[in-house]
């Protein structure tokens, strides 16, 4: 997926899940952070951002914060709308003959439904942004929800679906996600079970810049975790 009008600033402090203080051309701006995660090893004073300017949607907050970059990395994408989109054109480009967005599974909406060689897919959809040593983790702030969409591919297996975790991982050269014990040791205990359920697990590894966000390959976890 493509960013039109993005231009570069630098980030100074967090006010609280969706807004933030930058410095855009020499003047304190405030704008809109398009994730509700923490992030706090990316949105350090003084990191280099990206913003996408949205003046023509009259909004409150003129800019969207999309990109950090993290030195050792490079930049890092945290728009978490980003990674349902990049995947919608990952599944096109894949050879997928139907897919069905925001998927009515159980008592739960599930990122997509799609069909491929005759086989039935239930896919949900996770963004990485955090980094550890050169390992990606989900999630960076406890989850019911992400738990919930575990409990109901588990569910799916036994229906004759492939059932599917995919981790958009929104950042380079990292290619592998594990639970976040730490953060969330429910989503880890539910991780493990939805595994040994046969649900699986992808990496989509991604070329980030400025101004894009695409899915280069997809990973398959072959070794139950």
């Amino acid at each position: 997926m493509e960013y039109p009008n993005t231009i570069p600033a630098v980030f100074l402090s967090r006010k609280n899940r969706f807004i933030a203080t930058v410095l855009l051309n020499g003047k304190e701006e405030t704008v809109h952070v398009k994730n509700t995660g923490r992030l706090g090893e990316l949105l350090t004073p003084g990191a280099d951002v990206i913003l996408q300017d949205c003046a023509a949607e009259n909004r409150k907050t003129r800019y969207d914060l999309i990109c950090v970059r993290k030195p050792e990395l490079g930049w890092v994408n945290i728009d978490s709308q980003a990674t349902s989109k990049a995947m919608l054109a990952w599944l096109q480009e894949s050879g997928f003959s139907v897919i069905r967005p925001e998927y009515r599974y159980g008592a739960s909406r599930l990122d997509f439904y799609a069909e491929k060689d005759g086989e039935r897919y239930l896919i949900e959809v996770k963004g990485c942004t955090l980094e550890l040593g050169g390992v990606g983790y989900f999630p960076d702030a406890p989850s019911e929800r992400a738990v919930r969409h575990l409990k109901e591919l588990m569910k799916a297996k036994p229906e004759d679906y492939r059932a599917v975790i995919a981790f958009v991982i929104a950042m380079p050269r990292v290619t592998k996600v594990l639970p976040y014990e730490k953060n969330d040791p429910s989503f880890a205990a539910a991780f493990r079970h939805a595994a040994e359920a046969g649900v699986e697990v992808w990496y989509l590894p991604c070329s980030v810049t400025e101004s894009s966000l695409t899915i280069e390959c997809c990973l398959t976890e072959k070794k139950r975790v």
